[in-house]
């Protein structure tokens, strides 16, 4: 992602400010890029067009290696729309060398982790493992990139998984045609980015196997690629090792083709109206063209758009959503591309407003952005939001890495992610309104307006990839070789890993305040970074009264919403001017307050948060206000077939105790909640003798201390006692099978729930390897059985939700509605099976990796370690943990992970959700629950204990 496209697709929730206050804003401090230190690079070509770039940081005991092919979705061949993803997915399969999802073994399985993704003008592969792994995974991907095998069985699985996530991604979430679909086909007439990245149904299935090879002959060659490699290596060792794989890969003598037709320039604006089923709310999205991401014109792009739509100071959230309250959400997407991109600015509506209102407020500050400068104020606190975001991308060796990977593929030059820190700076105000008016015409606007759809009602105007489009079709090279797998006595084998590098786990230093509150610092210094995380506990839903879910997360949500000197706007304003952003979250035994800032604005940050914590004015205004967007914001949750499914199992497992609610609330519940209710909750939570501030970064002990102690001293404990914590459930309803019909769902949501264990509880760590041997990560049996093995969905897993009280335990996907027996079938049965056969030494062994490598990598970041300390605070874990974390998990042995599964996995225990269009397996189901209850959507009430 270059420093300009931040791709801005931002769903804002509950958006209030609080009653006008005397206190003026704080000013704008003036952005300088000084603190953002040029990414130390080396950089060579073989002799066969590689391109090589090195970033070494022997602070870190990962490393990242990426592989980046100049083609994307653009290059999909005519009649093959979503080839270039599909394709993506096959990359993961067999090589010469290598079999099937070898490299999950090479990755996960040691602690590390591997993705890849699709974009319309690269397909990138990257992962990160421990330091000694690097030539394993060097030998690897010049393998994939030089001996890809493509057969029938893995190609005809892979390409239904792609049609799972297509279903997943676009059909079955709300507004996923508006974003996957319908803009990119309302923002080109011509150039092939109009074509959706994920493709058709229709063109998947038309795809062959001799498309494939072809696709891989013509591409995934050296002069087509990028390779970075960035994190703990020796230098000399590297250059040895990419000379030995990759040097020998032979470069094509024909020519790369490449797209060169261009996007001739709107001149005439249009707009087009869809009716959609599973759209709770009306939406509008309104697409202007934007240069090349090369272009000068996208350093001032990229201020305008945090300046509409970066954090609740944003103009598009203070107008629509926060003022004028027309909008649930509103947002950019600032899509720039090798060739013209589009910028994007949407809405989803209010409930009760108009797709026509959203309209023209969207216009009309598209306007004001045309007509009037910006102030010296709005464009430096963009600029310093900007400059914290590049620190914050720099904090890992896979941020970097994909840094200079994405400057050499789009814009051809690696010294561009650092050059456009330079073109930041020089940003002025002139400049923002000369590119407004450049490119954010009315006739420059392709308007979509996304509405309900209504039986009997109005048609949808017809939308799809225009016919002018141009779109080459795909010539198969003549000299394509035929990949077959080695026989097992001539596979060459990855080489052994080298010695372990040991990564320095960080010690939290802990003090408290005479009033009671807990002070706790992690000094980390590499980068001018700090995490501050005040966590209150205990509290949280969990604490909300029967008739009130969703009390505290309204309560906490309203923290940020105004003080007594403060309106909200005003916060907003005063942290974003610090180049930071200021959050509250509420768990379920617990909540927090976040901030995230460089390091020389940590002052000012902490008044901010103490203001916040300290003095919440909960004006009715605000209540109002926020009230009305939790309502929204769960309607759209709730035309989720996924999200349903875990809201009703939640209730199946729990009833009417501590955890069966929506956190969130549900909209009777919500208009139920009273201000003294809200005042009363906070008092029960936010109190220095039952708070922990955690502070991690840029900062040494004695000033986090002194921080502490300025801004938090004068916070007084109340003279009573803190409330209770809610008590334990005596027992759990008695296990249900429940369909909940969902007419016109895109996929069904299935969930397989039961109650589990407490946090502190002695078997945790078992149980925490027996699910992730269920259901964590790619090689997981779930994800094997009903993604790699069957295709039968985009993934799988489980999860052990340990909390301050018993938790649940659940394993669940989403698959198309024909297939929802066949995987609780599955589920049930990988569930049955960890409990009654003691799992394999060698396969526990990587999933205990995988458990300690997502653990690692979370302890990387300023964030993550105060994420990780505020966690252990709400569920009252010992700071010690920090350290002991991986030794635990590695002591936990095969019999202790058989008799945690046969003790917490069993599935007679547990509850079975299934949410879609019942019609089409509940017939399957049935003959296995005869018993099972059947619940039509339009009756289903979450309020209630039975859900009925």
């Amino acid at each position: 992602m270059r420093l300009f496209r931040l791709a801005l697709l931002i769903g804002v929730a509950a958006l209030p400010v609080a009653a006008a206050s005397a206190k003026q804003p704080a000013k704008a401090a003036p952005a300088s890029t000084s603190a953002v230190k040029p990414i130390a690079y080396t950089e060579r070509t073989l002799a066969n067009g590689l391109r090589v770039f090195a970033i070494r940081d022997t602070g870190t005991a990962t490393v990242s290696v990426q592989v980046w092919y100049n083609v994307g979705s653009k290059d999909d061949p005519k009649g093959r729309s979503g080839f270039a993803h599909m394709f993506e997915h096959l990359m993961f399969k067999a090589t010469r060398n290598l079999v099937p999802e070898q490299f999950d073994r090479l990755t996960e399985d040691v602690g590390g982790f591997n993705n890849a993704s699709t974009n319309d003008d690269y397909t990138n592969y990257y992962q990160t493992v421990p330091a000694n792994h690097l030539q394993r995974l060097l030998f690897a991907e010049a393998d994939r990139m030089a001996s890809l095998v493509v057969e029938p069985t893995s190609f005809a699985s892979e390409r239904d998984v792609v049609k799972e996530e297509l279903r997943l991604r676009v059909l079955a979430q709300p507004y996923g045609k508006l974003f996957s679909l319908y803009f990119p086909e309302i923002s080109y007439t011509t150039h092939p980015y109009a074509r959706p990245g994920i493709g058709s149904i229709e063109e998947l299935e038309a795809a062959s196997i001799d498309d494939v090879r072809a696709f891989h002959a013509t591409y995934y060659r050296p002069d087509n690629a990028v390779l970075v490699v960035a994190g703990n290596f020796d230098p000399a060792e590297l250059d040895g090792w990419i000379d030995r794989y990759f040097a020998g890969i032979k470069k094509p003598d024909r020519a790369i083709p490449r797209v060169t037709v261009a996007e001739p320039e709107r001149q005439t604006a249009i707009s087009r109206t869809v009716y959609e089923d599973n759209t709770p709310l009306p939406a509008v999205l309104i697409s202007y063209q934007i240069p090349a991401d090369r272009s000068p014109d996208s350093a001032p792009l990229g201020v305008l758009n945090a300046i509409l739509s970066a954090g609740e100071s944003s103009r598009l959230y203070e107008s629509l959503v926060y003022r004028d309250q027309i909008a649930q959400s509103a947002g950019t997407f600032l899509d720039s591309k090798q060739a013209t991109g589009a910028f994007a600015v949407y809405a989803i509506l209010a409930g009760g407003k108009s797709a026509e209102a959203g309209e023209a407020a969207l216009k009309a500050e598209i306007a004001r952005v045309r007509d009037q400068l910006v102030s010296d104020a709005e464009l430096n606190e963009a600029k310093n939001q900007i400059i914290t975001g590049v620190l914050r991308q720099r904090e890992t060796a896979d941020g970097k890495a994909s840094t200079i990977a994405s400057a050499v593929i789009i814009d051809g030059d690696a010294k561009v992610a650092d050059r456009q820190l330079a073109d930041l700076a020089a940003v002025t105000a002139a400049d923002i309104q000369r590119v407004a008016r450049r490119y954010l015409t009315d006739n420059r606007a392709a308007t979509l307006r996304y509405l309900p759809a209504t039986p009997g009602g109005p048609k949808s105007d017809p939308i799809s990839v225009a016919p002018t489009v141009q779109v080459a079709a795909l010539t198969a090279p003549t000299d394509i070789r035929i990949v077959t797998p080695a026989p097992a006595a001539e596979r060459v084998l990855p080489p052994p890993p080298a010695a372990p590098v040991t990564a320095a786990l960080p010690t939290p230093i802990e003090t408290r305040l005479a009033n009671g509150l807990r002070v706790i610092v992690v000094e980390k210094h590499d980068l001018p970074l700090i995490a501050a995380t005040l966590v209150v506990t205990p509290g949280g839903g969990a604490a909300d009264p029967a008739t009130l879910a969703g009390l505290n997360n309204l309560a906490t949500d309203l923290l940020t919403k105004g003080t007594t000197t403060r309106s909200a706007t005003q916060i907003a304003r005063e942290i974003e001017s610090l180049g930071g952003s200021i959050s509250s979250a509420n768990d379920w035994d617990g909540a927090s307050l976040e901030i995230g800032v460089k390091s020389d604005q940590a002052a000012p940050a902490l008044a901010i948060l103490a203001d916040v914590a300290m003095h919440p004015a909960f004006a009715q205004e605000e209540i109002d206000r926020a009230r009305t967007q939790a309502i929204d914001g769960i309607g759209v949750e709730l035309k989720n077939p996924a999200r349903l499914a875990g809201f009703v199992a939640a209730r199946a497992v729990f009833g009417g105790s501590a955890y069966g609610h929506v956190l969130a609330g549900t909209p009777d519940a919500l208009k139920a909640i009273s201000r003294s209710d809200i005042v009363n909750s906070y008092a029960a939570s936010w109190r220095p003798d039952h708070a922990a501030l955690v502070l991690v970064g840029d900062i040494t002990v004695a000033q986090a201390q002194a921080l502490a102690s300025s801004n938090f001293a004068g916070w007084k404990a109340p003279a009573s006692a803190a409330e209770p914590t809610a008590p334990v459930a005596a027992g759990y309803p008695a296990p249900r099978v429940i369909v909940v019909d969902f007419p016109g769902a895109g996929q069904a949501g299935v969930v397989v729930a039961r109650s589990g264990i407490a946090r502190n509880d002695a078997s945790y760590y078992p149980a925490a390897v027996a699910n992730a041997t269920l259901g964590v990560g790619f090689s997981s049996r779930l994800n094997q059985e009903i993604r790699i093995k069957r295709g039968l969905a985009y993934g799988a897993g489980s999860s052990v939700a340990a909390r301050r009280q018993p938790g649940p335990i659940s394993a669940s996907t989403q698959t198309k509605n024909p297939s929802a027996a066949e995987v609780v079938a599955i589920i049930v049965a990988e569930m049955k099976r960890l409990g009654t056969e003691t799992a394999p030494a060698a396969e526990l062994d990587t999933r205990k990796a995988v458990l300690i490598g997502g653990f690692g990598r979370s302890a990387e970041t300023t964030g993550g370690i105060a994420g990780l300390i505020g966690g252990y605070v709400i569920d009252d874990v010992p700071l010690s943990e920090l350290k002991d974390y991986a030794g635990r998990i590695e002591g936990v042995d095969p019999a202790a992970v058989r008799a945690a599964a046969a003790k917490l996995l069993d599935p007679a225990a547990a509850s079975i959700v299934v949410v879609g269009e019942s019609k089409l397996f509940i017939d399957d189901l049935r003959k296995v629950y005869p018993t099972l209850e059947l619940i039509p959507a339009s009756a289903l009430k979450l309020e209630s204990p039975t859900l009925k």
